[in-house]
């Protein structure tokens, strides 16, 4: 759920005009509201990966119950549909909240199989608050920038340090936006939605959402089910833990996945030379965050960045041996440069960074009820951290804010829903972000729905990443709406793919460190 934005250029998003093709079962003659909406110009703002990229700007209120009140902008994106046959729009969101969704329409567009792609337009969006939509939040540049204090509060001193960095920033953001902090939420993103869908004018879409993306499909699919024609749930967060529990719940799938990094170095002590015991393997990490927490690594790398740097693997096992390889060079050389290296390849946070963040707090200290007793969060975080020391504090610091948030909070919505379509659902059994318990509780609650699973898969987004069992289901239910039926909780499975290899060469860019969709997906805001 945690994530770092990839925002499209601003500059190639322009402002509303006319309205784009309708697909034949999506006439806008059908419906007054479709009758009624904006409309969008679509302008040419392709890139070197993504020559097909159009994009448009949409005006939306800020309140959807005072349509006609104050109106910010959303920057939207899109690869059209070339085949004659036209199954209408695809909105694609990578999660966060947080996270910015333009690039990911043609990542998705070139990802499926073309004659699949052809079909759809792929309709990327930046939610409210996010990168090119207006205003885009930004409420404390530089919240993150190193050195931070340690995350254990293992003295007063330390926890007073969290809670006034954590409080200085909810006092910020609504300083900073008090006009605006009530309606970032999911319910309003989830109603701009269906704007976009307006302006589109398709009495139907079809969604694809990633991660926290997921939630967004599912309240959208409840307050809107006549509208959805066919939905995409992968790695799927559990709607009945939002938004504190669920974090709580991710502490202990991140420690697992740690370990099992672990356990990967110690497979491969011939090169990295950390032991052959996971355990050991894992106290010597221990004992480098320590370590760090005395001396930051060039003056940038102490605990908590420590923790930043390592997170990521729980996301996606293809950083591994990037991972590895800093840890190794600390403790076998003395060699602090690859660990300051990989700090700043996946956790510096930039301006894209600090935006990503702020919309996460907003939406998700408005979304739900949070304690706002720090004793509560004291108790159920050690609790925690005695069995996944890992990121538990580190977590707890970066949601902290919604102790003190300036907004009242929203009670969830209930999304038992037995009114839509066939739907398909993906999900990994060892996924750490949105762990497994969330796509069996969806797939209980969508009646319909389809589970898909990852057996032994730990990585968080897992269609179009390269699992071409995964790839074909979603390509076969984007073609005709057909979806797998089984007997059990899974109505099929799919084997994950193997773990990386120790690298065999330097590769210099962050580009090369992974799929490109986990980059596009992102983490820790």
């Amino acid at each position: 759920m945690r994530k770092r934005a990839a925002v499209l250029c601003a500059a190639a998003v322009v402002v509303a005009g006319t309205l784009t093709a309708v697909p034949a079962d999506a006439s806008p003659s059908r419906t007054a509201d479709i009758a009624r909406a904006a409309k969008v110009t679509w302008k040419k703002c392709g890139t070197t990966d993504y020559p097909k990229l159009q994009c448009a700007s949409l005006e939306v209120p800020l309140d959807h119950a005072n349509p006609h009140g104050q109106q910010i902008t959303l920057a939207l994106s899109r690869v059209p549909h070339t085949a004659t046959k036209y199954q209408g729009p695809l909105l694609v969101n990578p999660g966060g909240p947080g996270g910015s969704g333009l690039t990911l329409a043609g990542y998705v567009a070139s990802s499926l199989p073309k004659a699949v792609a052809a079909q759809y337009d792929v309709i990327g969006f930046d939610p409210r608050g996010v990168g090119a939509s207006k205003p885009a939040l930004d409420c404390e540049p530089g919240h993150f920038k190193p050195v931070r204090p340690a995350s254990v509060p293992s003295t007063p001193a330390v926890e007073k340090a969290g809670l006034a960095r954590a409080k200085a920033f909810a006092d910020a953001c609504g300083k900073k936006y008090a006009r605006v902090l009530p309606y970032i939420d999911t319910i309003s993103a989830v109603q701009d939605m269906d704007s976009i869908r307006q302006a589109l004018g398709a009495e139907k879409v079809n969604y694809l959402g990633y991660s926290y993306g997921t939630y967004l499909g599912t309240v959208y699919a409840k307050l809107f089910p006549q509208h959805v024609r066919r939905l995409v749930l992968d790695s799927i967060v559990d709607p009945t833990g939002v938004w504190y529990d669920a974090n709580l719940g991710q502490d202990r799938a991140f420690n697992d996945r740690h370990r099992a990094l672990m356990s990967w170095i110690a497979k491969y002590d011939a090169t990295y030379k950390l032991g052959t015991d996971p355990a050991k393997v894992e106290a010597k990490w221990y004992a480098m965050r320590a370590a760090l927490a005395k001396k930051p690594a060039g003056g940038k790398v102490g605990a908590a960045e420590l923790e930043d740097t390592f997170m990521p693997g729980g996301y996606y096992n293809g950083y591994w041996p990037y991972l590895a390889e800093a840890f190794s060079a600390y403790v076998t050389k003395e060699d602090a440069d690859p660990l300051v290296e990989a700090y700043e390849n996946f956790a510096a946070v930039d301006a894209s960074g600090d935006n990503g963040y702020s919309v996460y707090t907003s939406v998700q200290c408005r979304d739900s009820s949070w304690p706002r007793d720090w004793n509560q969060w004291r108790k159920d975080n050690w609790a925690a951290y005695a069995e996944a020391p890992f990121m538990t504090w580190s977590n707890a610091w970066y949601n902290a804010p919604c102790a003190f948030w300036p907004t009242d909070s929203k009670r969830p919505v209930s999304l038992a829903n037995g009114k839509l379509p066939p739907t398909l659902l993906f999900q990994a059994t060892n996924d750490a972000a949105t762990p497994y318990q969330g796509g069996a509780t969806v797939h209980r609650l969508l009646a319909h729905s389809s589970l898909v699973v990852e057996q032994g898969g730990g990585n968080h987004g897992i269609a179009l990443s390269g699992n071409t069992c995964l790839d074909k289901y979603l390509a076969a239910y984007l073609t005709d709406g057909t979806v797998p039926r089984g007997e059990g909780e899974a109505d099929a499975v799919c084997q994950t793919l193997p773990d990386p290899k120790p690298l065999t060469s330097k590769v210099a860019s962050t580009s090369a460190r992974g799929s490109t969709l986990h980059d596009l997906l992102g983490f820790h805001g």
